[in-house]
């Protein structure tokens, strides 16, 4: 029985490794882009609190005179207004 059960588990990763090896062959053959959640081009901004490196568009922001500053988190944006302020 305990011979059965591993070798059902381990045809379903070998059939998972080789399915996500087709995937990919055929992914590469067809130009279509990758299901990446990873955005290439996209230019990051510095957290001035923190140093954390963010995603403007998905950042906390503020207008600081002329400026938009981006922040993590509003817990940075808090400690970044209570400094200047």
């Amino acid at each position: 029985m305990f011979r059965i059960v591993l070798f059902v588990i381990l045809s379903i990763f070998v059939a998972r490794a080789f399915w996500r090896l087709v995937d990919g062959v055929i992914e590469g053959l067809s130009g279509r882009s990758p299901r990446s959640s990873i955005q290439s081009g996209v230019q990051m901004v510095r957290d001035p609190v923190c140093g954390t490196y963010v995603v403007p568009n998905r950042a906390v922001a503020i207008t600081d005179g002329r400026r938009q500053v981006f922040f993590c988190s509003a817990i940075c944006r808090d400690k970044y207004q209570a400094k200047a302020g």
